[in-house]
């Protein structure tokens, strides 16, 4: 049976043109960095770049309607754009905005149609980028134990409380976030969703020191801070889906978060670095590829990418032909994140300390190793832990206590 995707004629002449545009209009220098807390901001400013001309074509965020910015495209064709942009170390979009990748889909699903002409084209045309905020420090894995409060005040919210952040180190313009609006309500039942300008009077932030930053272009956790609100005034209409409605807002882009992305369809870069670091490096004389032992290890990481792979096929398969995902998109979350850290473990087995070091020198693959290390075990957090995973896995299934009903509008 072949599980691999197919393109149609028609797809296939779009690829062509994708390739060719993608030749023309790629930024001159445009970095890809091992360590993502070394892009710089001229780097930064060329994956913005990047965005704004993806987004004149409609293949910024290809799926979503034209009317609002999007290109009106099918799960393949934004899947070839995907593909074309690996062959330069980018990914779409070239830059961190969850607000396209997440919070859109909220947007769509729970806004008005006035709030859908005002957020989503900004969003999508790559004009404003957006962080999310929505862990704090005692509202991680039990999310609905949000702290941070919004009082409600004539046309305004009036927000208080702390946030961390899931962004980058280069700024947002806006966020969008959960916060509690009736502290005395059942939980659940007492939050809101808001889009904030980060501009706004009340807002500071304060950099993390974590032993990772998470990708620039949104991959793993991305960059941490944590955010205060003093008395932060948010406009009403920048309430998205109703009063005590959020959890059923948030529950849109949840699903989304938890394993329906497509990264994983790409191919596996760790695996193809560790792969040429063996080539390269030689051990009495003979390169590590050549030995039999290192050539079992690199079969089982062959292995474990594929599963991963595959389990994405099936996801992307289920959007293509319309079908519900249910327990699909969590469990393929889990195997990513296992596979992340048995990599680890498996490209120390082989390489050895030079697994571990980011010199020029002595480190294989300029660093990108190094860096999978430490990112293997962030790999761990994002979009919910491992047990999470098996957790929402286990509700789909009608496994335990039964599923909470909502998200009907997705």
């Amino acid at each position: 049976m072949n599980f691999e995707i197919t393109f149609t004629p028609e797809q296939q002449e779009f690829q062509i043109r994708v390739r060719d545009w993608l030749k023309r209009n790629m930024p001159k220098g445009i970095e890809h960095p091992a360590d993502p807390a070394n892009l710089t901001r001229g780097g930064y400013e060329k994956q913005r770049e990047l965005g704004h001309r993806l987004a004149l074509e409609g293949w910024l965020y290809p799926t979503y309607p034209k009317e609002f910015g999007g290109g009106g495209l099918s799960p393949n064709e934004a899947l070839i754009i995907e593909m074309e942009l690996e062959k330069y170390d980018q990914i779409l979009p070239p830059y961190y905005d969850s607000g396209g990748k997440l919070a859109a889909a909220s947007i769509m699903v729970w806004g008005t149609q006035e709030q859908k002409s005002i957020f989503l084209p900004q969003i999508l045309k790559g004009e404003v980028r957006t962080w999310q905020l929505l862990t704090e420090p005692e509202a991680g894995s039990d999310l609905a134990n949000i702290q941070t409060t919004a009082i409600k005040n004539g046309n305004k919210y009036t927000v208080n409380g702390q946030k961390i952040y899931v962004g980058s180190s280069h700024g947002a313009e806006w966020s969008w976030m959960l916060a509690n609006t009736d502290p005395g309500g059942k939980r659940h039942g007492n939050l809101s969703w808001f889009i904030v300008p980060m501009d706004l009077p009340g807002i500071t932030w304060a950099p993390m020191d974590l032993i990772f930053a998470g990708n620039e272009n949104g991959a793993l956790s991305g960059f941490k801070n944590t955010v205060y609100f003093a008395d932060v005034q948010i406009p009403t209409e920048n309430l998205i889906g109703g009063e005590n409605n959020g959890w059923q807002v948030a529950d849109t882009h949840l699903e989304i978060e938890h394993g329906l992305m497509q990264g994983s369809l790409l191919g596996d870069h760790n695996l193809r670095r560790t792969l040429n670091a063996c080539r390269k490096l030689k051990k009495r004389g003979n390169p590590l590829i050549a030995d039999p032992s290192i050539q079992e290890i690199l079969a089982e990481l062959y292995i474990d990418s594929e599963v991963t792979r595959l389990f994405h096929i099936r996801i992307h398969w289920l959007r293509s032909s319309g079908q519900k995902i249910s327990y699909q998109g969590p469990q393929a979350y889990l195997q990513m994140k296992r596979q992340a850290l048995r990599a680890a473990k498996h490209t120390q087995d082989i390489l050895g300390p030079y697994a571990l070091v980011m010199d020029d020198k002595l480190s294989p693959e300029d660093g990108f190793i190094e860096v999978q290390q430490r990112g293997s075990i962030v790999a761990q957090h994002p979009g919910g832990t491992v047990e999470i995973q098996k957790l929402i896995m286990s509700r789909k299934l009608g496994l335990g206590k039964p599923s909470m009903k909502y998200g009907s509008k997705h």
